[in-house]
């Protein structure tokens, strides 16, 4: 990836769930800041932190998001990133009729694995757990294509 893209935003619904824990593993897959890694949402609250279940699940792996804050997506945004990974196709969809010109930027996180990424809002721990079980499933299948060989 260093050598096609240096930059990635990864999109969900309020940024306050899947897409900080997907940033939290990307980062941790490409540690250095070389490659850019970020995450907003296209229905997001500025400023909300991530729910205590997303922090629990997340330090089970030893990484921290406790310092998360919700951005929104806007079109200037996701301009500034080579790369856009959402968790459903329907928000891939969403982007593309939206802003016309960022079509072929945005993939679903699952691409690879040929999934959505279920959303664990208001739910319990353990489907966060499952949620942030697929969504490390799916960051190590774009890391092995993105990663430099």
């Amino acid at each position: 990836m260093k050598g096609a893209f240096s930059s990635l935003l990864v999109v969900c619904t309020g940024n306050v769930c899947r897409s900080p824990m997907a940033e939290a593993l990307f980062r941790d897959r490409f540690p250095g800041g070389d490659f850019v890694v970020e995450s907003a949402g296209l229905g997001a609250r500025e400023g909300s932190p991530a729910p205590d279940a997303a922090i629990n699940v997340m330090r089970e792996r030893g990484l921290e998001i406790g310092e998360h804050r919700s951005r929104q997506l806007d079109e200037p945004l996701a301009r500034q990133y080579e790369l856009l990974l959402v968790m459903e196709a329907g928000q891939r969809e969403w982007i593309e009729a939206e802003w016309p010109p960022l079509r072929g930027r945005a993939w679903r996180l699952g691409h690879w694995l040929g999934t959505d990424i279920p959303d664990p809002w208001r739910r319990p721990e353990a489907a966060f757990r499952e949620s942030r079980d697929l969504i490390e499933e799916a960051v190590e299948s774009w890391v092995e294509r993105l990663a430099p060989r």
